[in-house]
C-alpha cells in the first residue's frame, strides 16, 4: 500500500549545486541550491529565488558557475546554503573556499569542488525564479578523472540532498549500463 504525501518537492536524486559569482566589486559569492537539472543539450534550470546575492550578482555579471558538492566539503557547501552573502559577504572565504577565475565566464570557480559547469545566463524569472544558463563549458580537475580522461563518479564523490530528511547522501554504486541493458527487453 503507498502513503500519499501530497504535493511536496520530493524527487531522487536532488543534485546539490553550488553557484557561484562575482558581485559589482569583483568578490566571489556562491550559494547552494537542490532545485536545478539539465534542461536541454547545452542548458541548465534552476529555482533560484530574486533574494539571493548570488542571484543579484547573476544578474547584473550575465554569468555563473555550477559545481557539484561533494563528500569532501559537505560542511562548507551547507554553510554557503545557510549563510546569506547579503549578511556575510565574506562567506567563502569563511567555508574555507578558495576560487579561480573562470576562462569561459566571467565568474568564480570553486578551487575546493572538482566539477564545474561555466555558464553564461540565458533568462531569468522573477515570478518563478527559474534561472536558465547556457553551459559554455564543463571542467573537471584530473584527480576526478578515470584511465579513459572521463569523469569518474566514484572519485568525484557527488552529494545529493534527500529533501523528505533534509540529509545529503553520497551517491553509490553502478547497478545497470544505460542505453544497453533495457535492450534485453526488445
Amino acid at each position: 500500500m503507498r502513503k500519499n504525501f501530497g504535493a511536496k518537492p520530493y524527487t531522487y536524486p536532488q543534485p546539490v549545486l553550488i553557484i557561484a559569482s562575482y558581485d559589482e566589486n569583483g568578490t566571489p559569492d556562491a550559494m547552494n541550491a537542490a532545485w536545478g537539472g539539465i534542461s536541454d543539450d547545452t542548458q541548465i534550470s534552476m529555482c533560484l529565488s530574486a533574494g539571493h546575492k548570488t542571484v543579484k550578482n547573476i544578474l547584473k555579471r550575465k554569468a555563473f558557475t555550477v559545481s557539484m558538492a561533494d563528500a569532501a566539503n559537505v560542511a562548507a557547501c551547507d554553510y554557503v546554503g545557510i549563510v546569506s552573502a547579503n549578511d556575510v559577504p565574506d562567506k567563502l572565504e569563511k567555508a574555507g573556499f578558495h576560487t579561480t577565475r573562470s576562462e569561459f565566464v566571467d565568474a568564480p570557480l570553486i578551487d575546493e569542488l572538482p566539477m564545474a559547469l561555466e555558464c553564461r545566463l540565458v533568462s531569468y524569472d522573477e515570478e518563478s525564479c527559474r534561472m536558465v544558463g547556457e553551459i559554455v563549458n564543463v571542467s573537471a580537475e584530473e584527480s576526478v578523472l578515470d584511465e579513459n580522461g572521463k569523469i569518474d563518479p566514484g572519485k568525484l564523490q557527488p552529494i545529493t540532498f534527500d529533501p523528505v530528511n533534509n540529509a545529503y547522501l553520497k551517491l553509490g554504486e553502478k547497478v545497470g549500463n544505460a542505453f544497453r541493458d533495457g535492450l534485453a527487453l526488445k
